[in-house]
């Protein structure tokens, strides 16, 4: 019996279907496996010829679009049956986060080599809250390779409290209406924040690392405008103090991995950056 944690995602996630083992070096026997099952939506009007476009109806129906459903297959078996049913007592209950956790980032590994191998820069990561089923459960080897199960539970979708309390302190509604009507424009540096903190979530140190650099040099340029703001003076002269670890970091980034001194600097750098931006936010300056 093998564990596994199963996704039905809306859309393509970009790697086609089919069974893909992850070894950590060649050779090895396979830690996971990741299985894509791809099923494609109906179309509409499969009937009609050319590519001229025609006319819509008034109140047309909402198009269908495609499933993924993607397993994580753990390659090491249970020992024993009890010891199956043990882990999903704990994977359908307290343990549902870590497990899912866990998975995910394996699915997101194969999402992310797609993405290279395919150069194509809008396939993207996936999150739990985007799936539409969350199922974790064992089974035999052919029976999980093949998205099946011999027992499996539902998972409720994930609790969203925090994101949405983080969210409720941004007002990111207010902001979008004055982006779009012209009273506030994007800084450079949020986009650069935004993803340095994905690569770091996602253990993509180097990378989060270059990222966070760049975050905090264009941050001293665009947030000087804005010292006058309570506390962004300090909160500045923080990023200020900082600049010379988050350099030595992007400059230790290019020639190889990352030390946890700099794994750590990166984090505390993402941190006051995104310290500095709710302050912008908080204020309403826009």
């Amino acid at each position: 019996m093998f564990r596994f944690v199963q996704w039905e995602f809306p859309g393509a996630l970009g790697p086609g279907s089919g069974r893909y083992a992850l070894r950590p070096i060649p050779g090895e026997a396979p830690q996971q496996v990741v299985v894509i099952e791809a099923a494609e939506a109906p179309r509409r009007g499969r009937g009609r010829s050319g590519r001229r476009a025609r006319s819509a109806a008034a109140e047309p129906p909402l198009a269908e679009v495609p499933v993924t459903r993607a397993t994580v297959v753990a390659a090491q078996p249970f020992p024993d049956s009890e010891a199956a049913e043990a882990w999903l007592a704990e994977a359908a209950g307290e343990g549902a986060e870590a497990a899912v956790a866990e998975a995910l980032a394996v699915l997101n590994v194969a999402v992310e080599a797609y993405r290279v191998a395919a150069a194509d820069p809008y396939v993207a990561e996936v999150h739990p809250a985007a799936a539409l089923v969350t199922r974790v459960g064992y089974g035999a080897g052919e029976q999980v390779a093949d998205g099946r199960w011999t027992e499996a539970r539902e998972l409720p979708p994930p609790d969203t409290t925090r994101r949405e309390r983080r969210m409720d302190a941004l007002r990111p509604q207010e902001r979008v209406a004055a982006l779009l009507g012209g009273r506030d424009a994007a800084l450079a540096c949020e986009e650069l924040i935004l993803r340095g903190r994905l690569d770091a979530e996602r253990g993509r140190h180097r990378e989060a690392a270059l990222q966070t650099h760049l975050a905090l040099e264009a941050a001293r340029v665009e947030l000087a405008a804005y010292s006058g703001l309570t506390g962004m003076s300090e909160r500045l002269g923080a990023l200020d103090a900082g600049r010379d670890a988050a350099a030595a970091a992007a400059n230790e980034a290019l020639q190889g991995g990352l030390s946890e001194t700099s794994q750590t600097t990166v984090a505390e750098t993402l941190e006051r950056l995104e310290g500095a931006l709710r302050a912008r936010a908080a204020t309403g300056s826009y």
